[in-house]
Order: C-alpha cells, then sequence, then structure tokens
C-alpha cells in the first residue's frame, strides 16, 4: 500500500508522501496527450521521465494506491498517476490495474486552478474535478460515503456542521451560530489561533502580536530573482522575527531527514546570523531552519506539437517561515485545532466556511469574531451534482463484497 496527498500537510497527516514527489510529476497543467521531447546527439525523441529502480519495483509491486484529500486533485494530476501506472504496469488497464482508493470531502476546499493553466486544460476536461479524469471515466468505481465523524464527538456540533457542508442553513443552525458570536473576545487567550479568509487579514494580526513581544527584533530579506510577483510570495520578503513568536513552516523539508513540512506549527526559541531555531509541540529537540528556493514556472502550450514549455523565469529565496498567530483557511485545511477564532465574513471560494468551522474539535472551543451569513457560504453546483449522484447509490452488500 502507498499512501499518497496532494500537499504536505495531508501528506504528513496520513503518514504519507505527496502525489508529486511519488509520481515526479510537475506542478504546472499536465495535457493528456502531450509527450515531451528533447534532442540527444542531434536526434529529437521522446524525453523519458526517469525513475529509479526502486521506485520501479515499488510501483509494479504496489496492491493498493491512497490519495487522501482529493477534493484538492485536479483531474490532469489524476491522469498523469495513470500514465506513469500504465508504463510500468498493465499498458491497457486504468491506473495500470492497481486497486486506487481516493478519500475527502468534496465540501471542503477545490484544486487550485490558475486562470492560465485552465485555459490549456479546458480543451481537455469538463471540470478540474478529480472526477473529470479521463481514466477514472474509464472505470467503474464505487462510491462509499462514511458516516463516522471523528474529529468532533459533540452530535450538535456534528450536526451543525453538515447542514453548513449541504448548504441548508436553518434557524437552528443560525442560532447555535450567533452564540458563537463574540466580536470583542481576547484572541490573546492560551492556545487560540485566528483563521481568516484573506492573506492582508493574517498579515494584520501577525505584526500586531509580534510587536507586543519584549525580545529583539530581528530581519531577514529574501533574494528574488527574475519575475516573481509579490502577490505570489510564499513568505514575506522581509522576514520579522522575534524569539517567543508564534511561526508556520510554508514548505516541505528537502532533507531526507523530513523535520517539517508545509503547515507545521511552532515557537521561535533561537536566532541566529544563518539558522533560526524552532521548537514544534511534541518533538524532543527545536528545528534549525536555513533559507530555501522558490521557482516560478511559465508555462506555454504549442498547438502544432501539443508541447508543453516550462521555463524558471524567477526564483525567490527565504526562510521557510510565516508568523502564525493567525492563518488562512486555505492554509487550515487538514489542520485540526482545540480552540480557533474565525473570522469567515469576506468568504469567497468554495468550502471556505465549512472547512474553518470544522477544523475545531468542539462547538465551545470555536469562536466567530464576525457572523457568518448565508452570503459567506460559497456553493458549486457541479460538485452538488456529484455528490447527490454518489450518496444515492451507495453499494449494497453483495456489490461490496465483489
Amino acid at each position: 500500500m502507498i499512501v499518497t496527498a496532494p500537499t504536505g500537510v495531508a501528506a504528513i497527516n496520513a503518514t504519507g508522501v505527496t502525489i508529486h514527489s511519488f509520481f515526479q510529476v510537475s506542478f504546472g497543467p499536465l495535457v493528456p496527450d502531450y509527450q515531451p521531447t528533447e534532442t540527444i546527439d542531434g536526434i529529437r525523441q521522446a524525453k523519458v521521465n526517469r525513475f529509479s529502480k526502486e521506485k520501479i519495483n515499488i510501483i509494479r509491486s504496489m496492491d493498493l494506491l491512497v490519495i487522501d484529500e482529493i477534493s484538492m486533485v485536479r483531474a490532469d494530476l489524476l491522469d498523469a498517476i495513470d500514465n506513469t501506472l500504465r508504463r510500468f504496469r498493465n499498458r491497457n488497464l486504468p491506473f495500470g490495474g492497481v486497486q486506487l482508493l481516493m478519500i475527502g470531502d468534496l465540501q471542503q476546499l477545490s484544486p487550485v486552478v490558475k486562470e492560465d493553466e485552465w485555459k490549456l486544460l479546458r480543451k481537455y476536461y469538463e471540470t478540474p474535478y478529480f472526477f473529470s479524469s479521463l481514466a477514472l471515466q474509464k472505470t467503474n468505481y464505487v462510491s462509499i460515503e462514511l458516516q463516522h465523524v471523528f474529529r468532533q464527538k459533540d452530535k450538535i456540533f456534528i450536526d451543525l456542521l453538515n447542514k453548513i457542508r449541504d448548504n441548508q442553513l436553518d434557524n437552528t443552525v443560525i442560532e447555535a451560530l450567533k452564540e458563537r458570536y463574540k466580536p470583542d473576545f481576547n484572541a490573546d487567550n492560551a492556545g487560540y489561533i485566528i483563521l481568516t479568509t484573506h492573506n492582508y487579514k493574517a498579515h494584520q494580526i501577525n505584526d500586531s502580536r509580534l510587536s507586543r513581544l519584549k525580545s529583539t527584533v530581528y530581519t531577514f530579506d529574501a533574494q528574488v530573482w527574475g519575475n516573481f510577483p509579490e502577490y505570489t510570495y510564499p513568505t514575506d520578503a522581509k522576514l520579522t522575527l522575534k524569539e517567543g513568536a508564534q511561526v508556520m513552516f510554508v514548505k516541505n523539508d528537502p532533507n531526507p531527514e523530513k523535520l517539517f513540512y508545509n503547515g507545521k506549527i511552532g515557537t521561535v526559541v533561537e536566532i541566529g546570523k544563518e539558522i533560526v531555531k524552532v521548537k514544534c509541540e511534541g518533538d524532543e529537540e527545536s528545528i534549525d531552519v536555513k533559507p530555501l528556493e522558490w521557482e516560478k514556472a511559465k508555462y506555454t502550450l504549442d498547438d502544432e506539437t501539443k508541447e508543453i514549455k516550462e521555463t524558471v523565469e524567477g526564483t525567490f529565496t527565504q526562510l521557510p517561515l510565516k508568523l502564525a498567530w493567525a492563518i488562512t483557511i486555505h492554509k487550515s485545511q487538514g489542520l485540526t485545532f482545540e480552540k480557533a477564532v474565525i473570522d469567515a465574513r469576506e468568504a469567497f471560494a468554495h468550502g471556505q466556511v465549512y472547512v474553518a468551522l470544522s477544523r475545531c474539535k468542539s462547538l465551545e472551543g470555536l469562536v466567530l469574531s464576525t457572523p457568518v451569513l448565508s452570503q459567506s457560504i460559497k456553493y458549486d453546483q457541479t460538485i452538488d451534482r456529484f455528490t447527490k449522484h454518489y450518496e444515492k447509490n451507495q453499494p449494497n452488500q453483495k456489490e461490496l463484497k465483489n
């Protein structure tokens, strides 16, 4: 069994690896009929994505491939997995004949698809969602709706979350949410993290909390090369830290030790010129954090050759940390909090409000700094139609046994 997930946080939570690292695929759009080429000794030929003997053996001996957080997996990524599995297993069967188990909640956050990427992919796919995968549509897959909730124990809170998930805001839900609305709540209380919709709001809160610490201020400047627009920076270009600051890692550890992952939260315990030490709850030792590099790629499609050209047009090098007294709801998917203050008034994406509220273990640990209004809850009809279909077509015992 191999366990994979689309993000570092989800992969760590599922004790697995990221899809991109295991299948060695790029983060860019993956057009189904595109075959990359390269020139060797003056001869143009198909470019082969080389896998180690160990990786090939793992793929060939695999019985079951698990993909967690499937709501965030794009259709073209699932087809790229299919392509690799066919290459090393059975070329004539979807996913090379391996058994595939996909787990996730489609009412949570959707895949990230940039406008220029969707322009390339829309010719091949009806939607960006995993269920539009060409390979998956060739299979007779079974959908099973899981009923037992583990994060929350309180039936009232579970029922409330399910109604929000299904876009059924009745008076019971509205009244329960009103009770958790505390506009004057002091979020400095120990153990509370603030979840908000936009990056700029999280920045304001983090800057304010940092200014209250009495320890020495240290500033780390990013090195930016080429075209790497400010709005795409993974963390601050001028990263200001103090000992005692609550921080979150914003990149997976590229080293074999895998000491941190995107979304891991900790406290700065020591700051030097080259290294920042971060202590995370549950870890025996602090982590030495050094600057890492991000690349910005540009993708274009040649209509004649179907070739996607990818070039690095910019890089960003900085400590893979950001302040984390507050984080965005998107960064919180896959995380669980005992106590959270939620500001979801300006929700803009499908599943955003539901993800924010369902990060909490209990209704008592949940505080709303702004009221949740019906217009804050965004709903995607495409997902609704798909989920309604599989809810009505649950397999019976005989089908499951088969």
